[in-house]
C-alpha cells in the first residue's frame, strides 16, 4: 500500500516537472519571438536612419563637401552653367561662385532650410526667376551676385531674403523698381559704393553710384512719373491738332461746295432759285 502511493507520488511529481518544463519552453518561445521581433524593428530603424543620411549628406559629383560650422559645399570654379540639383539638404555653406551660370531658376534653394550662406558671385548670371529664393530660410545671413550680369530683377524676388546681399558690379539699369527694391534690401557696406548705375532713364546718372544718386535726392520713381505726364500730354496734344485740323478741313470744303453751288444756281433763271439762293447766303 505504501510502495503503490509512493509510485503515485512519484508520477505525479513527474508530470508536474514536465507541465513545468513545457511551460517554460513556451515563455522563453514567446520571449525569443519578441527579441528577433525587436531586432528586426531596431534594424529596419538602423538601416533608414543611414539611407537617410545618405541622401542628406551626398556630395554633388563636381563639389567639394566638408565640415566646417555645419556642411559646406564648394562648388568654385567648376565651370558649372546650372545650379547642381543634388545639393545636400543639410548643406549651411553654399559656394557656387566663379561658374558659368547665367539664370537663377524657381526654387533653386527650396530644400536648404539650414543655409546660412550663400556665394553666387563671379558667374555670368543674367536672369533671375521671381520665385529663385522661394524657400530660402529666414536664417540666411549673407547672398553674395556681385560680378554678374544682372541688368534687372522682379520685385517679388527678393520679397523674403533678410540677409545682407551684395549686388555690386553687375550693368545695373537704374530706375524706378530698382530703387523700390533697394529701399527693402539690406546691402552689405562694404560693397555698396560699387553698386554702379550702368544705364539710367536719365544718362547723366550713368556711371555713378546708385546710394550717392538716391542719397542726394534723387527719385527715379518721380522722374518715371514726369515722363508719363510728359508723354500723356504730347498724345493727347496730338489727338487735339488733328481734331482742329479735321475740323478746320470739313468746314472749308464746305464752303467751297457751297461757293460753287451758289455759282450754278446763279446762271439759273431768277424766278427759280430764289429760294435755294437766299439758304445758301444764310450757309455762307
Amino acid at each position: 500500500m505504501k510502495s503503490g502511493s509512493l509510485y503515485s507520488l512519484q508520477m505525479c511529481i513527474g508530470s508536474t516537472k514536465q507541465h513545468l518544463l513545457l511551460t517554460m519552453s513556451r515563455g522563453s518561445l514567446t520571449w525569443l519571438r519578441f527579441k528577433v521581433a525587436q531586432s528586426m524593428a531596431l534594424g529596419s530603424f538602423l538601416l533608414a536612419f543611414s539611407l537617410l543620411q545618405v541622401v542628406t549628406s551626398t556630395c554633388p559629383r563636381s563639389c567639394q563637401c566638408f565640415e566646417k560650422n555645419g556642411k559646406f559645399v564648394r562648388c568654385s570654379g567648376k565651370n558649372l552653367k546650372e545650379i547642381p540639383k543634388d545639393l545636400p539638404a543639410d548643406t549651411v555653406t553654399l559656394h557656387l561662385n566663379s561658374n558659368r551660370i547665367t539664370k537663377i531658376p524657381s526654387n533653386a534653394f527650396k530644400d536648404l532650410s539650414l543655409l546660412k550662406e550663400l556665394d553666387l558671385s563671379k558667374n555670368a548670371i543674367e536672369s533671375i526667376d521671381i520665385e529663385a529664393f522661394k524657400g530660402i530660410p529666414e536664417g540666411l545671413k549673407m547672398l553674395d551676385l556681385s560680378s554678374n550680369r544682372i541688368q534687372s530683377v522682379p520685385k517679388e524676388a527678393f520679397s523674403k531674403i533678410k540677409a545682407k546681399i551684395r549686388l555690386s558690379d553687375n550693368p545695373w539699369h537704374c530706375e524706378c523698381s530698382l530703387q523700390q527694391i533697394i529701399e527693402e534690401l539690406t546691402l552689405d557696406p562694404e560693397t555698396v559704393n560699387d553698386f554702379i548705375c550702368h544705364s539710367s532713364v536719365q544718362e547723366e546718372y550713368a556711371g555713378q553710384p546708385l546710394i550717392q544718386i538716391l542719397d542726394s535726392g534723387i527719385n527715379f520713381c518721380n522722374i518715371h512719373q514726369k515722363t508719363t505726364d510728359v508723354a500723356m500730354f504730347i498724345t493727347m496734344f496730338g489727338w487735339f491738332t488733328m481734331v482742329i485740323s479735321y475740323i478746320v478741313y470739313y468746314v472749308r470744303q464746305n464752303q467751297e461746295d457751297a461757293r460753287r453751288h451758289l455759282e450754278y444756281l446763279k446762271s439759273l433763271p431768277s424766278t427759280q432759285i430764289t429760294k435755294e439762293f437766299d439758304t445758301i447766303s444764310t450757309v455762307l
